[in-house]
């Protein structure tokens, strides 16, 4: 996986008790408990970290971990200037 994606990983282990046998990319924030306070902060701290918006309206329940890192990284990659 991506960079991104154990980025992704650190800031949910910071902010969520979910065991680390239950993390892995196809895991959904369903699946993890990932309750509504604990979504907000996480697209707090992607801004944060990651430099790039992902609303907690966008963190939806059913959404993969690997699915956000995509996300993210698609949000990153169109804030790069484009070489030509």
């Amino acid at each position: 996986m991506s960079t991104t994606y154990g980025q992704l990983v650190d800031i949910l282990t910071r902010l969520h008790d979910a065991p680390a046998d239950r993390i892995r990319p196809g895991a959904t924030l369903g699946e993890l408990d990932v309750d509504s306070l604990t979504t907000v902060e996480i697209s707090i701290r992607i801004e944060r970290d990651l430099g790039v918006t992902v609303g907690d309206d966008e963190l939806e329940p059913d959404l993969t971990l690997g699915e956000i890192a995509r996300l993210v990284d698609t949000r990153q990659a169109s804030l790069r200037p484009h070489r030509r």
